[in-house]
């Protein structure tokens, strides 16, 4: 039971840090102008680059963090911050500068990018979908590195039918609808963020969990 909580704490996170509410408005502007098999073919390309991006960490992250020479409890309080920084942003319904810088939204909205970047990367597998994994895929061996890709290709299709069907979920939930949800996830988020830092904290400083 320990071991398929910590897979549904990933993947609960994992889908708040993405937050395909907050995608949706996005991926409508960028399609605005494209056929269907356009639109369709950059949903599949989007979501092909969020999965290899976030299992790519989960295999590669204890490699990163070495050449980095950062401990997984320094990441961890990292990544933790990074997650607050954007559940932060979630609550005020914003896309946050964690996720997109202006100048990044300015590129994208003149349609000058294809869409795949930033869209996938790093509006959707940014820094905080990407230590989310990597401090997943640190806890355990191969079996539990599939497990957590597992997860990401569920979060995944997940991802990848709010964005099939993005233009008429645009139709029927206001933004206010979506800001409602993404609210929500922001606050799940926020959560999360708070206990990843924690548990990192008392595993670099052991006093504190006295």
């Amino acid at each position: 039971m320990n071991a398929l909580s910590e897979y549904l704490r990933f993947f609960v996170t994992l889908t708040a840090v993405l937050d395909p509410f907050l995608a949706i408005p996005i991926f409508i502007g960028v399609t605005a102008a494209r056929d269907d098999h356009s639109t369709r073919r950059l949903a599949n390309v989007v979501t092909l680059t969020v999965f290899c991006v976030l299992a790519g960490a989960v295999f590669l992250g204890e490699a990163l963090l070495s050449l980095m020479g950062a401990s997984l409890e320094a990441f961890q309080v990292g990544g933790g911050l990074v997650l607050l920084l954007m559940a932060l942003a979630m609550l005020n319904a914003k896309v946050g500068e964690m996720r997109q810088s202006p100048a990044e939204a300015e590129e994208l909205q003149s349609g000058e990018v294809s869409g795949v970047v930033p869209l996938a990367v790093p509006l959707l597998a940014g820094p905080g979908a990407i230590s989310t994994s990597i401090i997943a895929g640190e806890a355990g061996g191969m079996t539990h590195k599939l497990a957590l890709v597992a997860c990401i290709v569920i979060v995944c299709l997940a991802l990848w039918w709010f964005l099939r069907v993005a233009d008429a979920l645009g139709r029927r939930i206001s933004n206010t609808g979506l800001n409602i949800a993404t609210r929500l996830l922001g606050l799940i988020l926020a959560a999360i963020a708070v206990e990843t830092m924690a548990e990192g904290l008392k595993r670099l400083f052991p006093a504190l969990a006295g």
